[in-house]
């Protein structure tokens, strides 16, 4: 079966997401607006329960910490994806390797880039219009995370959480 690690943000983010990601992003339906943290790999019944135990003891390590999402950005040339940029910070930084670290699965090709996805598989011109609409919106939203979730894929493709896993100690 096929996990993920993800952050999913606060209802007023997401909402504010999803009124660009019901028009631009095809994957609108099959996920809410998320941070990933680790992206899909593949785990049996059996493996699945050790990495519970890890991603409860990775959890413990980190502290609730704030994120602050700062611009309109875009993965442009390499892509055609439009994203909500959060601010790298040392707990996102230490959670993404601790979760290529210590969890199987294949770190990605590129560097890690803290991002919501707002808009993907976009024409060169409607990226160009999309962008520069986005662009204009000045966004500058901070929040505090306090868990991220384990995630697993559905056979239609659609992503539901497994588990959540709350950051601190007991």
């Amino acid at each position: 079966m096929k996990y993920g690690v993800a952050i999913f943000p606060s209802k007023k983010l997401q909402d504010l997401a999803n009124s660009y990601r019901k028009r631009y992003d095809p994957h609108y339906a099959l996920i809410p607006p998320h941070l990933t943290l680790k992206h899909s790999f593949e785990a049996s019944d059996s493996e699945i329960k050790d990495i519970t135990r890890t991603l409860n003891l990775i959890s413990k390590k980190y502290n609730p910490f704030s994120i602050q999402v700062t611009k309109v950005k875009s993965f442009q040339p390499v892509n055609n994806t439009i994203y909500f940029k959060v601010e790298p910070t040392a707990e996102l930084e230490g959670l993404y390797e601790d979760l290529y670290t210590d969890v199987p699965g294949e770190k990605p090709e590129y560097p890690f880039v803290p991002h919501i996805t707002v808009g993907q598989k976009l024409s060169n011109d409607e990226h160009s219009d999309v962008l520069g609409q986005l662009d204009m919106l000045g966004i500058d939203h901070e929040e505090v995370v306090d868990r991220f979730a384990l995630l697993y894929q559905l056979d239609n493709g659609s992503w539901t959480v497994c588990e959540t896993f709350h950051l601190g100690r007991d």
